[in-house]
C-alpha cells in the first residue's frame, strides 16, 4: 500500500530555499521559469517538524552527523575516564564498526538512530577493559617499534567484538531514517532503502525573480553624517507551489523491523509534518508563514501519480479568480483526466482538505472539514489510517 500527498501552498514574498548565489532556487518546467523548493530542503523541514511538534518520540528519530566521536565521548566521559582515553577508545570502536574516521570525524555524514547511538555507548562501556587493552589511553608511544605493535594490536581486535560494534548501524527504531533512507558507500549491506519519495516543489505559476534593495543605518553614526552603514539586494519571489510526496507503507514497515504500530505512527506523523513544515530560509526577513491551501491524501495499492503535469501550462488567474483557486481547479480537472484514462481501481481511499471548496468539481465528494472535536487535518489522517488498517476501502 502507498500513501500519496498532493499539496498546494501559496507563499508570500520569500526566499525559502537559496542556491549558491543566495537567489531563490528555480527551474524550467513546461517551457517556463518556475520557482522551486528542493526535495532536500523539504525533507529537512519535515524532519525538524517531527521534533518541533513532538510528532515522534526523540528515541525514534535519527541524527545526521560527522561528529559521532564527539557525541559518544560526551556520553562516556566520567571522573574515572579521562577524555583523552575515552576519545581514543571511542575512535577505535567506531573504526571497528566499519566506519573510518579522520581527525575525530567520520569521512561523510552518517544517518544514525538516536537509540543505536545510545546502545553503542552502552556497548563500549560493557567492553571497556577489552577495548582499552587494544586502543590504549590516547597517547602515542615514542618508540617506532611500540607504535607498530600498537597498530597490530588494534588490527587483531576480536572479531566477536567487531561484530557486536555493528549495532551502531541498526536503524530499525528510527522513523525518519526508515522514511528517507541511508546510503553508506563503504558498507552497502547496511544501506536503508528509503520508504518515501519527495519531489521538488515547483510553482504552478510562471515566476520572475524580484529584488529588494535594502539599506541599514549605523546607530552610532555622528549627527549630521549621511550615508548608509550597509546596503545590498536580496532576491525573492511569491509563488503557489505544487508539492508531491509518497510513502511505501510496506517498505516503511520492513525498515522499522516489521513494527506495524511504529509504522502506523510514522505514517500519521509524516502526513502532519509534510503539511505543517515550512522551510526556514530568510524567514526572519520575510515571515512567509503560509500553511497549505489544499491537501489531498490518497491511499492506493499501486500506480503512483504525480499531478505536476496539471501545471505544464502555467496557471494565470482569470478576472475575479485568484491563483490558488485556479491552481486547485487545474489539479481537480487533471486528477479526473488521469482517472478517466488509466482508471482509479488502485485507489483505496482519498481525502481533501481545502479553504477553497468552490474550486472543486470532481473531488468535492471526498472533502473533509473540521469541527470542535477535530481539525480537517485530523480527518485526513484518520481517513488514511482507516484505509490502511482495513486493507483499503473504496
Amino acid at each position: 500500500m502507498f500513501v500519496e500527498l498532493h499539496i498546494l501552498q501559496n507563499f508570500a514574498p520569500s526566499n525559502l530555499n537559496r542556491d549558491d548565489t543566495n537567489a531563490p532556487k528555480d527551474c524550467e518546467f513546461g517551457g517556463f521559469r518556475r520557482a522551486r523548493i528542493s526535495s532536500q530542503c523539504l525533507k529537512r523541514s519535515i524532519r525538524s517538524e517531527f521534533s518541533r511538534s513532538e510528532l515522534i518520540p526523540a528515541e525514534n528519530l535519527a541524527k545526521r552527523t560527522r561528529k559521532l566521536v564527539d557525541e559518544l565521548t560526551t556520553q562516556l566521559v566520567t571522573e574515572a575516564r579521562p577524555e583523552a582515553q575515552v576519545r581514543a577508545i571511542v575512535e577505535f570502536a567506531v573504526n571497528g564498526s566499519g566506519l573510518a574516521t579522520k581527525e575525530g570525524r567520520t569521512e561523510y555524514l552518517l544517518f544514525l538512530s538516536t537509540e543505536s547511538i545510545r546502545r553503542f555507548a552502552e556497548l563500549i562501556s560493557q567492553h571497556w577493559d577489552e577495548l582499552a587493552a587494544v586502543a590504549g589511553d590516547g597517547s602515542e608511544p615514542a618508540d617506532p617499534k611500540a607504535k607498530k605493535e600498537k597498530k597490530k594490536a588494534k588490527a587483531e581486535a576480536p572479531e566477536s567484538l567487531r561484530t557486536a560494534l555493528r549495532t551502531l548501524l541498526d536503524g530499525t527504531r528510527a522513523a525518519d531514517l526508515a522514511l528517507f533512507g541511508r546510503m553508506l558507500a563503504d558498507l552497502p549491506s547496511d544501506n536503508v532503502t528509503a520508504a518515501s519519495q519527495v519531489a521538488h516543489a515547483i510553482s504552478t505559476n510562471k515566476v520572475e525573480m524580484e529584488f529588494d534593495f535594502f539599506t541599514a543605518v549605523d546607530d552610532l553614526q555622528a549627527t549630521g553624517e549621511t550615508g548608509a552603514g550597509m546596503m545590498g539586494t536580496v532576491e525573492f519571489n511569491s509563488s503557489c507551489f505544487y508539492r508531491y510526496l509518497n510513502v511505501d507503507v510496506g517498505q516503511l514497515t520492513t525498515n522499522l523491523g516489521d513494527d506495524a504500530e511504529l509504522a502506523t505512527q510514522t505514517v500519521a506523523a509524516f502526513i502532519r509534518a509534510a503539511v505543517l513544515a515550512v522551510p526556514t530560509g530568510k524567514q526572519n526577513s520575510m515571515a512567509a508563514q503560509n500553511p497549505p491551501s489544499f491537501v489531498m491524501a490518497v491511499v492506493r495499492s499501486n500506480g503512483l501519480w504525480s499531478l505536476a503535469n496539471a501545471f505544464v501550462k502555467p496557471v494565470w488567474p482569470k478576472k475575479d479568480e485568484d491563483l490558488v483557486s485556479a491552481s486547485i481547479g487545474r489539479l481537480d480537472a487533471y486528477w479526473q483526466q488521469l482517472a478517466d484514462n488509466y482508471g482509479a481501481g488502485a485507489v483505496q481511499a482519498k481525502a481533501v482538505m481545502t479553504m477553497h471548496d468552490d474550486a472543486l468539481t470532481n473531488l468535492s465528494g471526498v472533502r473533509v472539514t473540521g469541527n470542535a472535536d477535530r481539525s480537517a487535518l485530523d480527518a485526513v489522517v484518520a481517513t488514511v489510517l482507516t484505509a490502511l488498517g482495513s486493507g483499503g476501502q473504496s
